[in-house]
Formats: structure tokens, sequence, C-alpha cells
């Protein structure tokens, strides 16, 4: 009878135990190569981590900014919708109709940037505690 397929064996060294009883060499063989598969799967396991986390970690950030800046236009849209262009610029004419000079009002201008601010920032705080889903695909596409 032939072998189809053969592939050497690992041989783990006995390990004998001071008072040489048999069943303790089997105890501690099996102990040893318990020990020896959580060691290589642990080892394992890190190397994966190690080469995952800092895709996940881009993905992530990316994934942040682009949020953040959706966050940002539509707060801005949404507060600038209430202010008029007369609200924050006074225009003076002279005499003859022509425009001498542009003033703007610093006070309107200042709330407005606060509040966009503080929309922006109450947006993200509530945004903040959604999950951000990344498919698995885009991790072999970088």
């Amino acid at each position: 009878m032939h072998k189809i397929y053969s592939r050497p064996r690992i041989r783990i060294p006995k390990i004998i135990i001071q008072s040489g009883k048999k069943m303790q060499t089997k105890k501690a063989k099996k102990v040893v190569t318990i020990l020896i598969i959580l060691i290589i799967a642990f080892s394992t396991v890190k190397l994966i981590l190690d080469a995952v986390l800092p895709i996940f970690d881009t993905l992530c950030e990316n994934r942040a900014k682009s949020i953040a800046t959706i966050i940002s236009n539509e707060q801005a849209t949404n507060v600038i919708k209430e202010h008029t262009y007369d609200e924050l610029f006074t225009i003076e004419k002279d005499n003859n109709g022509d425009i001498t000079m542009i003033k703007s009002n610093v006070i309107s201008i200042n709330e407005i940037i606060s509040d966009v601010a503080n929309r922006i920032q109450e947006e993200i705080n509530r945004k903040g505690r959604d999950n951000i889903e990344i498919a698995l695909r885009q991790f072999y596409w970088l």
C-alpha cells in the first residue's frame, strides 16, 4: 500500500519527570502540546491584528472627516439661511449713487460664526454616538 500524501510530523521531545512514571510523561506531553498550540494561536492573532489595525484606523479617520465635512456644510448653510445680506453689511453711497464704502456689522458676523461653531459641535456630539460601518472589501483595496 502506497501513501498518497505524507508530511513530516512534528516530534515533541519527551519530558521525563524524575519519578519516571509513564502516565506523568503523557500528561506532560499533552500540556506541552496545548501550550505550543496556544502560542501559535496567539501569535497568529497578533500578526493579523497588527496588519489590520492600521488599515482600520485609516478607514475610520477618513469616515470621520467625511462626516465632519458634511455636518459643517449643512450647519453653515442652515445658519446663513436665517440671515440677510443687509444684516451683515451696510452700503454707503454718495450723492451720485456711487458706492463709497461697505461697512461690515462685526457683531452680527461674530454671532453667525459662533452659532455655526455651536451647531456643528452639537451635531458632531449627536452623531458621534453612531457606529461606523466598514465593508471588509475595503481592507483589500488599500
